[in-house]
């Protein structure tokens, strides 16, 4: 049996009890809208042991290696302001994507409260942060069972819902890589992760991920959560205006963790390119704009996850961002260099093109990112600052004015924001129209059979 629950300190628990709140009150109105074909959804009412009972557990005291991310829990998971005067900018932690998302779909303009009316039925099912018990908690050994109780109560409570489609029009958002929920079933001793993903019950339902495996049909990615959620259309054009005008003076940034490998790979090969870069450059030849060839960001430990200033800055100053695979194929960092204009370069497909296709279309990664295979750089010699100088300035400002076109799609932004903001598609509204879409492509496969 797990230890017992300590008491919660004073201000998480009056926290939650906003949280609750917000979260077990739904729009109605939305009911009237007469644009909504095609494009309802109901979220599934779910005991709270399946998301606010799950916060609770927010410290160290209950996953004592994992992060501690109570004073994250703030404004619906956004987490705190970097500072008190701002209104755009917070100290954003990733593993909370599941409450925001929760948060935002009550605002959703087509909510029934009629499942057999609904086109998709939303799980607010907080997977990734349910997981953790399995990871680090007392239930480690039984991370094959992560998720059997919502099937169980999914199957027992109003079974109608659930039977109707056996889950085809379900879907539900978990704030992690899919490879940390695909466990196999089999495993013995059970290795890192869950086999949420791999449990049969599971297969039909719609899994929006930030990071998914290639061939299973239900992932699809959604961008990582950047610090930058504004909640009206004058903070967010005001943003793009200091992006566009922002001078680049760096060739190329990267941000990672300061140990080089031993071993080769990408990461060591930009490394060592970028300590060996020359520091200045004259910035009077025309064939060379740049003052600094190379910049280096120290985010170990991750320390620059919620200190935004700590990356944007540098950011904004540069005209390429380097995002190598690390332990997985994509980056946070990604989304955060879209944010500040500053131009991807990638080494591999499964970084972005062959994740995001919703938020960033495969057709045109070439009018917005540089891509360099990394076997070219690690085994073939080939320099990344040559070929980046290598691009002709023309071509560098289409690139970055498209990267600066793209900002909307990938952001969250803030609840409760203005009727001119929602005008612009967001991470999350594409993310509900993508998955609206796959539904119904798939029921009417199903009903063609």
């Amino acid at each position: 049996m797990p230890p017992p629950t300590p008491p919660l300190p004073p201000h998480t628990t009056v926290l939650l009890l906003l949280l609750l709140f917000f979260l077990t009150t739904t729009i109605q109105q939305s009911d009237l809208d007469s644009d909504c074909t095609n494009r309802w959804i109901h979220i599934r009412h779910l005991p709270s042991l399946f998301n606010l009972d799950i916060l609770t557990n927010c410290s160290e005291t209950h996953h004592p290696f994992a992060t501690n991310f109570c004073p994250f829990l703030t404004n619906h998971g956004l987490g705190p302001k970097t500072h008190n005067q701002s209104h755009s900018w917070f100290r954003t932690d990733t593993n909370l994507l599941e409450l925001f998302f929760h948060r935002r779909m009550l605002e959703y303009p087509c909510l029934t409260s009629d499942p057999n009316a609904a086109d998709a039925i939303y799980l607010p099912y907080y997977a990734s942060l349910d997981s953790l018990r399995y990871l680090y908690g007392p239930y480690y050994n039984y991370s094959s069972q992560h998720g059997l109780h919502l099937y169980n109560f999914l199957k027992e409570e109003s079974p109608e819902i659930w039977g109707r489609r056996q889950g085809h029009d379900h879907f539900l958002v978990i704030a992690g890589t899919a490879w940390d929920f695909s466990q196999p079933l089999g495993n013995d001793p059970p290795l890192w992760g869950s086999s949420f993903l791999e449990l049969p019950e599971f297969y039909n339902v719609t899994t929006l991920t930030l990071e998914s495996r290639a061939y299973p049909w239900q992932e699809q990615s959604i961008p990582y959560v950047t610090s930058f959620h504004p909640p009206n259309l004058a903070l967010f054009n005001s943003w793009i205006k200091r992006v566009t005008r922002s001078k680049r003076t760096t060739l190329m940034l990267f941000s990672g963790g300061s140990a080089i490998s031993s071993t080769p790979n990408i990461r060591r090969s930009i490394r060592l390119e970028c300590d060996n870069s020359p520091k200045t450059e004259n910035t009077t030849q025309n064939s060379n704009p740049y003052s600094k060839q190379c910049e280096f960001i120290d985010c170990s430990n991750g320390i620059c996850e919620h200190d935004p200033i700590k990356i944007m800055k540098p950011m904004l100053h540069s005209s390429f961002c380097l995002q190598p695979p690390g332990e997985t194929p994509t980056r946070r960092s990604t989304f955060d260099s879209i944010l500040a204009g500053c131009i991807p370069v990638f080494f591999e497909e499964l970084s972005a093109k062959r994740q995001y296709g919703w938020h960033l279309p495969e057709e045109e990664y070439d009018e917005f990112s540089v891509m360099i295979p990394k076997e070219d750089v690690v085994f073939k010699g080939v320099s990344v600052m040559e070929v980046l100088n290598g691009i002709p300035m023309s071509e560098v400002r289409r690139k970055r004015d498209k990267v600066i076109e793209m900002i909307s799609r990938i952001i969250y932004r803030k609840h409760g924001s203005s009727l001119g903001l929602r005008t612009k598609k967001d991470a999350i509204d594409i993310a509900i129209e993508g998955t609206l879409q796959r539904v119904k492509a798939r029921l009417e496969g199903l009903n063609d059979q």
